[in-house]
């Protein structure tokens, strides 16, 4: 004896099984659609995607040998905010390039929030509003 068979055995699951009442030819064609349409189950969500939602990872590399752990991040769909001060620049540029290919690759988004700073998002997250650099506005504020 299984622990199924067990847990059945307990509960007595076996004593209320379900009967099939056969469908009556003279039910109104509105009313069977709507029967049928109870077998789809669109309506199903998985809960663990919607716990992953929440989740930001902050990353800080110091070698370009980091970037694939972040790739693996996006993939997962978790969003990154990934702080490129510990890195020269031309391996910046190299983790820079590598994320946007991942994130494009899951039609995600990239979006840089400062000098060395990006955030970068999988598909399902949407980022509203816009942050200019400090650079770019004290020079607006200069040719006034």
């Amino acid at each position: 004896m299984g622990f199924k068979d067990k847990f059945k055995a307990f509960f007595d699951f076996d004593e209320y099984e379900e009967v099939e009442e056969p469908v009556q030819e003279k039910q109104h064609p509105e009313f069977r659609e709507q029967s049928s349409s109870k077998d789809h189950k669109g309506n199903i969500v998985n809960l663990t995607s919607i716990q992953n939602d929440a989740k930001m990872v902050l990353c800080e590399p110091t070698t370009y040998d980091e970037t694939q752990n972040m790739g693996d991040h996006l993939k997962k769909g978790q969003s990154i905010v990934v702080n490129l001060q510990r890195l020269d620049h031309a391996t910046g540029r190299r983790v820079v390039d590598f994320l946007s290919g991942t994130v494009y690759a899951l039609n995600g988004n990239i979006q840089k929030l400062g000098q060395q700073t990006f955030l970068c998002t999988p598909e399902h997250v949407n980022i509203s509003g816009n942050i200019t650099e400090l650079m770019g506005e004290e020079e607006q504020f200069s040719r006034r």
